[in-house]
């Protein structure tokens, strides 16, 4: 063979093994989206947060919601005065009980909770104007055990 054709070969095994790294990732892409992974997936509206609420914390009742202007999490307030946050976690909602006084801190409109679950991690909810109420009814909470 010569080096001509030698060197066509090699441009058409580029090109077949490029058209075929091009349809795997369009087929996975097709999988991802038919088995619902991946995804921008928000708290939309209180209803929401009410069913992410149920799933985190099954019978919790929320009476007062604040969801972060992002929708990347919320607070919720049940009837008894339980405070549970919830926030994004992956495509998925997380939520924690807060029952003792976390570790807060408010900056203007921005409230960050450390729950006492660590791997939970720290959540920074945007919650406008709510920031400082929600900010005060956690420092009502009942303080840590020393």
């Amino acid at each position: 063979m010569s080096v001509a054709g030698r060197m066509d070969q090699a441009v058409f095994n580029q090109l077949l093994q490029l058209g075929g790294s091009i349809v795997a990732i369009l087929v996975l892409a097709w999988l991802a989206g038919k088995l619902g992974l991946g995804g921008d997936e928000r708290i939309r509206d209180e209803a929401h947060a009410r069913q992410l609420a149920d799933e985190s914390v099954s019978g919790f009742d929320p009476v007062d919601i604040a969801i972060d202007k992002a929708g990347y999490g919320a607070l919720l307030r049940d009837a008894d005065g339980r405070i549970l946050v919830l926030k994004r976690h992956g495509t998925f909602f997380a939520g924690r009980l807060i029952e003792q006084r976390p570790d807060a801190r408010l900056d203007r409109e921005l409230l960050t909770i450390q729950a006492d679950d660590k791997p939970f991690g720290a959540v920074t909810l945007n919650l406008g104007a709510q920031a400082q109420i929600w900010a005060a009814s956690l420092r009502r909470l009942k303080a840590r055990d020393a």
